[in-house]
């Protein structure tokens, strides 16, 4: 979801668009964060006032609205095979699993979204793998 939709949902529920509630959604939308304290963190950097009331405030209204799923955020693993040369290991839904270099999953990624039209010029600087839908937890 991008920040312009975000926020309009934000105040479809009533919520007012603070400053400090920017800085929160642009920290969270910029930012690899696997919990609320890494996002305090990060915005107490930017803006001291910030306390982690405010934080937890935010994320919780964020799932609200159906923004993040916090519950379900996860990293994509980085693994080291291949002589000790770092990657990335995808396990298909037949249990074949393949390694991709930071290169090649770049790679892999900016043509599968150019194709899709999610991308032009940019590059990709950040993944969030959200895994929704499931009833497990661990690794998927």
């Amino acid at each position: 979801m991008r920040k312009e939709q975000i926020v309009k949902k934000l105040r479809e529920h009533g919520y007012r668009i603070t400053k400090q509630r920017q800085e929160l959604l642009d920290i969270i939308l910029e930012s690899e964060c696997s919990s609320c304290k890494e996002i305090y963190y990060k915005a107490a950097e930017r803006d001291p006032g910030i306390g982690t009331a405010t934080v937890y405030r935010m994320v919780n209204i964020l799932e609200e609205i159906g923004a993040i799923d916090r519950k379900n955020m996860y990293r994509v693993a980085e693994t080291e095979h291949n002589e000790g040369k770092k990657g990335y290991v995808v396990v298909l839904n037949d249990h074949t699993t393949r390694y991709l270099s930071e290169k090649n999953l770049n790679m892999v990624l900016r043509a599968g979204l150019r194709i899709y039209g999610y991308l032009e010029d940019q590059d990709v600087s950040c993944i969030t793998v959200k895994m929704q839908g499931r009833g497990k937890k661990g690794v998927y």
